[in-house]
């Protein structure tokens, strides 16, 4: 790819681009480098394949990528993951991403992984910390962590401390951009407002559009109906879309079309292979779309039922996430499932 391209992979399906000027001038010169960090609290679910695939483009641009297994954040956020669990959850989340990866076709021999105990307990992070700390008030830092971390009437000191942590993230990780949700967007404009306080470079954001849940919601761990595990059996992932918002007709939250549009369009077509979506001749036939436009236009224009779409989508994810589910039936990675998210006591 030449420069440009690059750019455009890099850039393509983003909602928003902080530092396009910036993201330009070190393209032009090197590789980019670029982290995205998840926090290990519930389990990752099938909106993780949206973070997954742009991060595919980032290898296919020749980026360096990085990503934090975040586990202090998980901690910090009002203890979503409790502190005797941090490591069997880190271990787990490290586990199940890599096998994501594999599944799409990632090399993830190129992939560097970094977990937040093993950098934000340095010294030198330490005092970043406490500097940051320093000159950051309350209001900043309870409004920079306002989309992200659990909102309650008392907050805890560690939810203030969370969005202080992701900004020294990218100076400790050695950086030039973070990726993440435009959920996250204060807490990239506080890193870059304040990392220029302490004397660190104000990194490039590069933010995902955020995928609406089955339930027509956001796509949440905590929100059972939301999201599909990637570890469910295929009844429970066919179950799961036959129940999904889809109105005919509507796109807006629809939560099916996004998953079709940006896992799996981009999948199929690297194996060039087109969307077919299954049905009885008395309504119409098999019919097969080789651009999600195409596909869009008939559910738009009522050729497509909304039932139909659901269990043509429902058939290609579990035809992806079967060899993540064969995976983990190895006994000692039941043994970490179980472990990381133990039954809660009755």
């Amino acid at each position: 790819m030449n420069d440009d391209e690059k750019i455009e992979v890099i850039m393509r399906n983003l909602e928003e681009v902080v530092g396009k000027e910036e993201l330009k001038e070190i393209i032009s010169k090197r590789s980019l480098k670029v982290y995205w960090g998840t926090a290990p609290t519930g389990k990752p679910h099938i909106g993780y394949f949206v973070p997954i695939m742009k991060i595919a483009d980032f290898l296919d641009a020749g980026c360096e990528v990085t990503i934090l297994l975040a586990d202090l954040h998980a901690y910090l956020d009002n203890m979503k993951a409790p502190w005797d669990l941090l490591e069997k959850r880190t271990k787990y989340y490290e586990e199940i991403i890599k096998k994501l990866m594999e599944v799409i076709g990632v090399n993830i021999d190129k992939l560097k992984f970094v977990k937040g105990t093993d950098m934000q307990l340095s010294k030198e992070y330490t005092l970043d910390m406490y500097r940051l700390s320093s000159l950051a008030s309350v209001h900043d830092a309870k409004k920079a962590g306002a989309e992200v971390v659990k909102q309650v009437e008392n907050p805890k000191m560690g939810g203030l401390l969370y969005p202080i942590l992701q900004a020294l993230d990218e100076e400790h990780l050695g950086v030039d951009a973070q990726f993440g949700g435009v959920d996250q967007r204060k807490i990239f404009m506080f890193a870059r407002e304040y990392l220029p306080k302490i004397g660190y470079r104000k990194r490039i954001h590069l933010m995902n559009p955020m995928l609406p849940g089955l339930s027509g919601g956001k796509m949440s761990s905590s929100e059972i109906e939301s999201k599909i595990d990637l570890l469910d059996e295929k009844e429970e992932i066919k179950k799961k879309f036959s129940k999904a918002f889809c109105p005919a007709r509507e796109t807006e939250n629809n939560g099916v079309l996004a998953l079709i549009k940006v896992v799996l369009f981009p999948l199929l077509h690297k194996k060039s292979k087109e969307f077919i979506v299954k049905r009885p001749e008395k309504f119409g036939g098999d019919v097969a779309f080789e651009k999600y436009e195409e596909l869009e236009d008939a559910f738009v224009n009522g050729k497509l039922h909304p039932m139909d779409l659901k269990n043509a989508c429902a058939e290609e994810f579990c035809k992806i996430m079967e060899p993540i589910r064969k995976h983990f039936e190895a006994q000692e990675l039941k043994t970490l499932v179980q472990e990381a998210y133990p039954e809660p006591s009755k």
